[in-house]
C-alpha cells in the first residue's frame, strides 16, 4: 500500500504513467467523459508560452553535466571522440525533446502552440551560447546556433506536411515566424534565421 501523509491525496503521488492508465480505465468505464477530457487536454496543450520554453531550455543546456561529458569525449575502445563532438551530442539531446514537442503539437494541428515551443527552443538555446563559465556548451561553441537552425528548420518541414488531424473548428494555419521577435531576442542570429526562411518559403 502507498503510504499517504494526511495533506497529501492519492492522485498527487502517482507518477506520470499510473496517471495516465487510471485515466484510460476511467474512461473505459466512464466514455461519456470522452468529450469533457477531451476538451481539458486540449485546454491544457494550448498553456504553452515561449518565455518558459526558453527558461527550460536554458536551464538544461546550462546545467548539462561535466562528468558525462569528460566520459563521451577522448579515447575509449571504440574510437576517438573529439571534445566539440562530444558536447555537440549533448547539447542536441537536450534540445530533442523539445523540438518533439513541437512536432507533436503540429500534428495534432496546434500550429500557434508549436509556434511558441519552437520560438522558446531558438531563445533559451541563444541565452546559452552566451551566458555562463566552465560549460559543457563552451566545447563546442557552434553547437546551440547549429541546434536552432534545427529546430526552426524543422518548425518549416513539419508545417508543410500534408493530412495532420484538424482540430475543433478546423485546422489552425501556420503562422509566420515574427520578425519582431527575432530582431528582439535573437538579433545575432538575424541573418542566419531570415536564410532559414527565405529557403522554407521557395519550398
Amino acid at each position: 500500500m502507498i503510504d499517504v501523509t494526511p495533506k497529501e491525496k492519492l492522485l498527487d503521488c502517482l507518477k506520470p504513467e499510473e496517471a495516465a492508465e487510471i485515466l484510460r480505465r476511467l474512461l473505459a468505464a466512464r466514455p461519456d467523459l470522452a468529450g469533457e477530457a477531451e476538451q481539458t487536454a486540449r485546454a491544457f496543450l494550448e498553456e504553452v508560452a515561449f518565455e518558459e520554453v526558453a527558461d527550460e531550455v536554458e536551464d538544461i543546456v546550462a546545467a548539462l553535466d561535466p562528468d558525462d561529458f569528460y566520459g563521451r569525449a577522448g579515447r575509449h575502445d571504440w574510437g576517438y571522440v573529439e571534445p566539440w563532438e562530444a558536447a555537440w551530442q549533448m547539447v542536441e539531446e537536450a534540445v530533442e525533446p523539445f523540438v518533439e514537442d513541437m512536432k507533436r503539437r503540429m500534428r495534432l494541428g496546434h500550429e500557434t502552440e508549436a509556434l511558441e515551443v519552437c520560438k522558446g527552443v531558438l531563445l533559451g538555446l541563444y541565452r546559452a551560447e552566451r551566458g555562463g563559465d566552465e560549460r559543457v556548451v563552451d566545447w563546442a561553441p557552434d553547437a546551440p546556433g547549429e541546434a536552432a537552425a534545427d529546430a526552426l528548420n524543422t518548425w518549416l518541414r513539419e508545417g508543410t506536411r500534408k493530412k495532420r488531424p484538424a482540430r475543433a473548428g478546423g485546422r489552425q494555419r501556420r503562422p509566420a515566424f515574427p520578425s519582431d521577435f527575432v530582431n528582439h531576442h535573437l538579433p545575432e542570429w538575424s541573418a542566419m534565421i531570415g536564410r532559414i526562411l527565405r529557403r522554407g518559403r521557395r519550398a
